[in-house]
């Protein structure tokens, strides 16, 4: 445990530094938020914030990974190489938010990265580390059920594509999260921390090492995220975490149990899908906007509100999950 609170501390740190020195270089690269015209009107007070905040948690998760590879390397290698493909799932996912957001800010396209653009990019980088996964790291392609607490080995053309849609689904949902202070920093942090424990129980070093690196990272970057936000993660880091939360599952053969800890992304695009669906049946809507954070937004909550209730809702949810294991 001590050696858990040692690398918390070491990532939490970096993280601050790192964003007390990358702030200022956004801001003076004038890198702020350019706020749509339909989301709502509170938001329009965040434009010119810096965004791309994101570039700090990876830079952070990825110098301080780097040095622990280096460092296991000497003593414990098998654990050593089994950090980096975790590293580069999470380096990839990164730069095709990054590829999002430079052109949301260099172009002035809100839009950001064509769709099909972006799938493909996270769908590459999905399959390489299923393929790790099943032929590399020889991982069964058994799935744990919660509750159930018993394994279902998925036939393999069943579990490659399966385990695709977790990790595109997966960061989409995240991604979704991401549209209030601190929000999807916070949410993010309490279910790779679930994750992270469930790593603890099984005895799987290198998730362990990783969840408490990318734990640190989050709450150093919280400091600066939460509302009023000093800076914006943008789809550099949501998409980034989305694939950490996704490929940290899969890893623990326990993907099934993001559908309860991870209630609140879930949920988030559920309300988009449903929006949507009804209001081209209908043209009526039943949220006041989506995803389902805006909704309470114009419902009256305070964005704090939002946060501390979600972030709550979390908390409840990944101690429900771990029961069920």
């Amino acid at each position: 445990m001590s050696f858990q609170i040692k690398i918390l501390l070491m990532s939490f740190i970096a993280t601050v530094v790192f964003s007390i020195l990358v702030i200022p270089i956004l801001k003076k690269l004038k890198v702020g938020q350019i706020e749509r015209d339909d989301g709502p009107e509170s938001h329009l007070d965040k434009q010119g914030t810096p965004t791309m905040g994101g570039v700090i948690i990876a830079i952070a998760i990825t110098l301080i990974a780097v040095f622990l590879i280096w460092d296991y390397s000497k003593d414990d290698i098998e654990t050593s190489k089994r950090l980096i493909p975790i590293l580069l799932v999470t380096i990839g996912f990164g730069v095709v938010g990054l590829i999002d957001d430079t052109k949301k800010i260099v172009f002035k396209n809100t839009k950001g990265l064509k769709p099909a653009y972006k799938m493909i990019g996270l769908l590459a980088i999905a399959v390489i580390y299923i393929i790790y996964l099943v032929n590399g790291l020889k991982l069964e392609t058994g799935t744990f059920i919660p509750f159930l607490k018993i394994y279902i080995d998925l036939p393999i053309w069943v579990y490659i594509p399966f385990a695709i849609f977790v990790m595109l689904a997966t960061t989409n949902a995240i991604n979704l999260t991401d549209g209030v202070d601190g929000l999807s920093t916070s949410v993010s942090a309490i279910i790779i921390t679930c994750l992270t424990i469930i790593s603890i129980m099984l005895d799987i070093k290198e998730i362990t090492i990783f969840g408490t690196v990318v734990i640190g990272v989050c709450l150093g970057f919280l400091l600066f995220n939460m509302h009023p936000a000093k800076v914006f993660m943008g789809d550099t880091g949501s998409l980034l975490l989305g694939g950490i939360v996704s490929a940290m599952a899969l890893y623990l053969q326990m993907p099934l149990i993001l559908l309860i800890i991870a209630i609140i992304p879930v949920c988030e695009t559920l309300s988009v899908m449903l929006q949507v669906t009804y209001f081209k049946k209908t043209g009526n809507r039943i949220f006041k906007m989506a995803p389902l954070h805006h909704h309470f937004e114009l419902s009256g909550w305070g964005e704090n509100k939002v946060v501390s209730i979600f972030s709550i809702c979390t908390l409840i949810v990944s101690i429900i999950g771990l029961l069920s294991i």
